[in-house]
């Protein structure tokens, strides 16, 4: 089957991406709203799932992430505070925080927290400016780079720096050096429509010399 995407249509474009480019990583942010609390309260923080997403640089450090806009049209709200702010922490989630991590791609009006909402526990950091999710196993906090916009609609490519990284010590080891177990990790993924998925079978295979 041979598909024309110029006599497709933005959302069936969407659609056949999302269907075809398998398995995503999730890129799940927490930004500071423009009511953030003194005292760094659930109800201070956005909190949202984005599935276009990946490591783009390793000096620095640098995660991109393709943020659209809200159905009826206006900015997303991690979007403004990350034009407005500048900081955000990237969590990576695992199987077990599919619950908390579909609930916050609903669309709500803007300084409605779904940490709140949820009742999700935030845990600070020492040196970090932005609290951090306490079930999450991976946390990256990160700071506005640059963008690029993309497409009449202007589709936001926003790079974010890698500033400090945080990882549960159930999933890390540091001999003979720093390593994931990505077992342990279970990270979740996102696929087209409704549907997730987990890792399945690990395979290993050295890269040739």
């Amino acid at each position: 089957m041979q598909i024309a995407v110029k006599d497709l249509d933005s959302v069936q474009n969407y659609h056949l991406l999302i269907q075809t480019v398998l398995p995503r990583p999730i890129a799940w942010i927490l930004t500071a709203n423009v009511n953030e609390a003194s005292d760094g309260s659930a109800g201070a923080f956005n909190l949202a799932p984005y599935s276009f997403f990946a490591p783009v640089c390793a000096e620095p450090p640098t995660l991109v992430v393709s943020i659209g806009k809200k159905p009826a049209g206006p900015e997303k709200d991690t979007y403004v505070n990350l034009q407005r702010d500048g900081r955000c922490v990237v969590h990576i989630a695992s199987v077990d925080d599919l619950p908390a991590l579909n609930d916050s791609s609903a669309t709500l009006d803007y300084g409605v927290s779904e940490i709140e909402r949820q009742g999700l526990a935030l845990c600070a950091e020492p040196g970090w400016s932005l609290p951090r999710l306490q079930q999450a196993p991976v946390a990256f906090l990160c700071r506005y780079q640059q963008q690029v916009d993309i497409g009449p609609q202007a589709q936001h490519l926003v790079f974010l720096e890698v500033e400090q990284v945080w990882l549960n010590d159930d999933i890390a080891t540091t001999e003979p050096r720093l390593q994931v177990d990505a077992a342990a990790l279970n990270p979740l993924a996102r696929l087209g429509g409704s549907e997730y998925a987990s890792l399945g079978e690990l395979i290993k295979r050295p890269r040739p010399a």
